[in-house]
């Protein structure tokens, strides 16, 4: 009986060992979560269940338990690696079906989805038309590969400063190619509907009214009119410097930019332009129009929310990270890969986003990184080895005790 109460000691430290070498092996494996052999003990009663004189009959392996707990926050320079500070679990969408890891190292595969290393697809909760997030459903996360489409020129907030000692231009009227014939100019760029920019000219030139200004606008060296025809649109200012509100927006009439796209419609409000001083100068020129952009980058914040940038300026939000929560982790079944599965013991997930509640925040551009104490599973190897060697001479001197029985004469 010792003989095999001892192998079953042997076999429980072989296990212990097994247990922390795979440890120690993945000591730099992000999101690794290091396990714990638990032993129960073997226990054999009589027949009418009196164990006053029952000795026991070994060990045995109980169970093989993950350790959930965090890893630490290693930076990277790759936007697409993200980490989990707290519970979650990144949601995967592989030949299993959703799995759940904590291993953030993503990268692009040819059609543009995010992957990890075994081609796993990253899930988002899809952006709505409305440009809330759809947390009822779940989609791959695919980058942008396709251009950024152009926005006309529609509306502008112009900020002028317009020196108030000036006098009239000395010649008139007034001719674009003459500078003598304006006080000032000031130039932006505007785009039509094909994203094609055009330079956008304005003139200010002083009247013989006191506080009042003419504004004109030339696109492409051509003459924008406003009103159905006029020329020029006034602006006014009291004696404090300040523009007359109800000169402050100017809306011209639809004129066609010469490149096959639609009319550009333009409204632009000079409420922030002012008369002060002697100077002019230019405090903001602004239109909502941008041409074409090729994807640059992408943004991830504390939230999970995914956002590409373009080059024109544009940020386009592609998704927001879903994040699971189970009720038992240490439920999950290990399908290898740093990725678990769920089971009936773990209890279904609960999908949800990072920032909210015990789900976690998202790290971007940072790693998990395994959350094996080192020092720890070296103490565990020893104490492993100490009890096989144990175990060992146990059945050793078992041994001798049989090899002694057989002997007697």
């Amino acid at each position: 009986m010792s003989f095999r109460i001892a192998l079953s000691g042997l076999n429980a430290a072989s296990t212990h060992l097994d247990v922390t070498a795979h440890n120690i092996a993945n000591v730099n494996t992000a999101g690794f979560k290091s396990s714990r052999a638990l032993f129960s003990d073997v226990f054999a009663t009589s027949s009418n269940d009196l164990s006053a004189t029952a000795s026991g009959a070994g060990v045995r392996t109980a169970s093989i338990s993950q350790q959930f707990s965090q890893g630490n926050i290693d930076f990277t320079n790759n936007n697409l690696d993200m980490a989990v500070s707290g519970e979650g679990f990144f949601v995967m969408s592989g030949r299993e079906g959703l799995v759940y890891s904590r291993a953030g190292a993503f990268s692009v595969d040819r059609e543009g989805n995010v992957v990890n290393g075994d081609l796993q697809k990253l899930q988002v909760f899809p952006v709505t038309a409305g440009g809330n997030f759809a947390t009822g459903s779940l989609s791959d996360l695919k980058l942008q590969t396709t251009e950024s489409p152009p926005k006309a020129s529609e509306k502008g907030d112009i900020g002028v400063n317009l020196p108030a000692n000036v006098s009239p231009p000395a010649v008139t009227p007034f001719n674009s190619d003459q500078p003598d014939s304006y006080n000032h100019a000031t130039s932006m760029t505007v785009y039509d509907s094909l994203g094609t920019p055009h330079q956008a000219t304005m003139y200010f030139s002083r009247t013989a009214t006191p506080n009042q200004w003419e504004q004109r606008l030339y696109v492409d060296n051509q003459p924008v009119t406003v009103n159905g025809g006029d020329a020029f649109s006034t602006l006014s200012f009291n004696g404090n410097g300040i523009l007359d509100p109800l000169t402050a927006n100017v809306s011209y009439d639809d004129f066609d930019a010469g490149t096959g796209s639609t009319p550009i419609s333009l409204d632009l409000n000079f409420i922030a332009s002012t008369q002060y001083g002697n100077e002019f100068g230019v405090n903001n020129l602004y239109n909502d129009g941008y041409t074409t952009g090729r994807m640059t980058g992408i943004d991830v914040d504390a939230k999970g929310v995914v956002s590409a940038r373009f080059t024109n300026g544009q940020l386009q939000q592609l998704g927001k990270i879903a994040v699971a929560i189970f009720n038992n982790p240490n439920g999950l079944q290990q399908l290898g890969d740093t990725s678990w599965a769920e089971t009936y013991t773990s209890g279904g997930p609960r999908l949800g986003e990072a920032g909210t509640s015990n789900f976690g925040l998202l790290q971007a551009g940072a790693l998990e990184s395994s959350n094996v104490d080192l020092t720890a599973q070296l103490v565990e190897m020893i104490t492993a080895q100490r009890n096989f060697q144990a175990n060992a001479q146990m059945i050793s001197t078992s041994d001798q005790v049989t090899q002694t029985i057989i002997n007697m004469r």
